[in-house]
Order: C-alpha cells, then sequence, then structure tokens
C-alpha cells in the first residue's frame, strides 16, 4: 500500500509540474497599429520581466490590419489609431472596448539637401502640397512662413503610407479639419486615394524612403523621426503659434480632449485649441473583447492593462509619447471592470 501511495504522490507530483510548466506558458497575441510599436514592445517586454508566466506577442502591421485580425478573432487584440466606426463595430461578433494607451504625434519629416533651418507648415499648406498643388521648395506659400532660408526650386516628392495606416488616419483627419478641398476631394481614413506621391510600408517605410529621397516629404509618428534623426517641422495651431511635436506639446492636446471625453473613448483630437498644443496628435488604443472566450487570456490582459495604465505609463516620455491625462486613467479604470474574466 504504502509503495501504491508514494507512486500516487510522485504521480501528482509529476502532474503538477506539468501543470506548472502549462500555466507559464499563457501566450497573448495581437496586431495592429505600427504608431505605438516602439512603446508596446518595451511594455510586453518589461511586463513579461514581472510576469514571466505571460508572453505577449504584437505584430506591427498597421491600424486597418489590426482591426481587420481581432474583428476575424485571429488575435486576441487589435491595435489601432484610429477608432472603428459603427459599422466595423456593428459587424465584430462580439463588443469590442476601445482602451487608449499613451498619445503620440505625427510629424512631417523632410529631406531637403542644404537646408539645416528647422521649416515652419500650416495645415492649409500641407494639404496643397499632399493635394499636388504646391510641387516645388522654393513655392511662394513654403517661403512665406519660412522668411530667411533659402529653398531650392527641386520638387517636391510627396511620401504617404501604402498600407491601411492610423498614422494616415490622424494625417488626413488633420488636414480635412483645416483644408475644405481636402475633406471633399480625399476625405478622412486608413487608406485614401492620394492625389500625388509615393508610398511606404509602416512608419519604418516612409521614414526611410524620405530618408533615401532628396526633396522627399513625409508623415511618420514622432519617435520614427527621433530614432532616424529626420528634420521634422512644427505646424501651425488654432492659437496661431508654430508648435514643435513634443511631449509636452501633445500632453496639451490630450488635456484639451480630456475634458469631453465620451464613454467610449473614441475621440479625436487633431487640431485641438490651446496654446502650446500641438495639432496633429492622437490617442492610440487597444482593442479588446468585452466578453473574450478566453477568460485565462482576458484575466492576463486585464492585469497588463492596469500595469500600463500605471507603471507603465513612466516609459512613455523617453520614446516620445505623452503618458494619459490622469483623469483618462481613472475612466479606463472603471471600463476595465466591465471585461469578463471569469
Amino acid at each position: 500500500m504504502k509503495t501504491v501511495h508514494n507512486t500516487l504522490a510522485a504521480l501528482a507530483g509529476v502532474l503538477l509540474l506539468i501543470g506548472g510548466a502549462n500555466a507559464q506558458k499563457l501566450q497573448m497575441n495581437g496586431a495592429g497599429a505600427t504608431f505605438p510599436y516602439p512603446i508596446y514592445s518595451k511594455w510586453f517586454s518589461e511586463y513579461n520581466k514581472q510576469h514571466p508566466d505571460v508572453q505577449i506577442n504584437y505584430q506591427p502591421i498597421g491600424s486597418g490590419g489590426g482591426v481587420q485580425q481581432v474583428s476575424k478573432q485571429t488575435v486576441f487584440f487589435g491595435a489601432s489609431d484610429m477608432p472603428m466606426n459603427a459599422e466595423q463595430l456593428q459587424a465584430a461578433p462580439g463588443k469590442i472596448l476601445h482602451l487608449p494607451t499613451v498619445l503620440g504625434a505625427v510629424v512631417p519629416v523632410y529631406n531637403i539637401p542644404n537646408v539645416t533651418t528647422e521649416l515652419k507648415f500650416s495645415g492649409p499648406l500641407l494639404a496643397d502640397i499632399f493635394l499636388g498643388k504646391i510641387t516645388k521648395w522654393n513655392d511662394a506659400g513654403i517661403a512665406k512662413l519660412n522668411p530667411g532660408v533659402t529653398l531650392p526650386a527641386s520638387d517636391i516628392t510627396v511620401v504617404h503610407r501604402a498600407d491601411g495606416s492610423g498614422t494616415t488616419y490622424i494625417w488626413v483627419d488633420y488636414l480635412a479639419k483645416v483644408s475644405p478641398e481636402w475633406k471633399t476631394k480625399v476625405g478622412v481614413n486608413a487608406s485614401v486615394n492620394w492625389p500625388t506621391g509615393v508610398g511606404g510600408r509602416g512608419n519604418e517605410g516612409v521614414a526611410s524612403t524620405v530618408k533615401q529621397t532628396p526633396g522627399a516629404l513625409g508623415y511618420v509618428e514622432l519617435i520614427y523621426a527621433l530614432q532616424t534623426k529626420q528634420p521634422y517641422g512644427s505646424v501651425q495651431n488654432m492659437a496661431g503659434e508654430f508648435s514643435k511635436a513634443s511631449v509636452e506639446s501633445v500632453t496639451g492636446a490630450a488635456a484639451a480632449a480630456a475634458k469631453q471625453m465620451p464613454p467610449d473613448f473614441r475621440v479625436s483630437i487633431t487640431n485641438a485649441p490651446g496654446n502650446g498644443v500641438y495639432p496633429i496628435s492622437s490617442f492610440t488604443w487597444i482593442l479588446l473583447y468585452e466578453n473574450a472566450k478566453d477568460k485565462a487570456q482576458a484575466r492576463a490582459m486585464v492585469d497588463f492593462m492596469k500595469w500600463a495604465l500605471t507603471d507603465g505609463q513612466k516609459f512613455a516620455p523617453d520614446l516620445g509619447y505623452a503618458p494619459l491625462p490622469a483623469d483618462v486613467i481613472k475612466l479606463e479604470m472603471a471600463a476595465l471592470g466591465k471585461v469578463k474574466t471569469s
């Protein structure tokens, strides 16, 4: 009997070990925006150090891909810099929550040989360049905003995203607010019919194309301009100031929006009012099912999100992102309580 008892005890121990090994292999897969990829990579790595039993994998395929994959449930969570629209939400097989994670800025990056001065742009000027109406760097409209800068007579090569992109959505959302012609001719979406220019895949693709193309002008999330050491311009805000993207100027845009945050967090903060505000700023969102089938993953994701909204925010400024306003975090903590974890 004693031998049988010992054998059963040993077997129980082996099963516990197997169970423990399985518990260490909780993996969650996500996909979507390239805009927040640098901070998400940092977060997933830091969280894994504290929780070795949870591995979060993320593919930066663009916001359009993130919305598509989370809708098809081929990933556990999606990520997007543009809110899903009512039609997309209705088509999804369950209720999807939008959870803001950080704020970022989209900046105009350029490559003009022998021009070292930081250029200034207005919204209408950027719209006219991307509409193909302004085609030379020494155009009177650019020269007027940049007195004293010797601008070449060379062609402007517009560089835009080739994939469905939240960064594009933020950029064209802004252009539509400052240019009626852009709003009617091109509109606002993750993918648009570009009047001019060449495409690059991801923020990395646009940054790389601009860097390799003399005369190029494109748009990327701020961290990609900083990482590739490319010059980027300041943009005129609603107050008439030329504002350069920074943690502080994006935080200003967030503060304006936080006062009127809708319950579902789907809000645009481009062209926000206020002094010191950078006008091409945006939240970026994690997309998560309120009632996911896999409750173990749901519990892990809620715990991760609570960490990201508190301890994780301190990593934002070093990577060029603005942390969330405290009152937005408070609202989100309440929203996380709606996720069914059992």
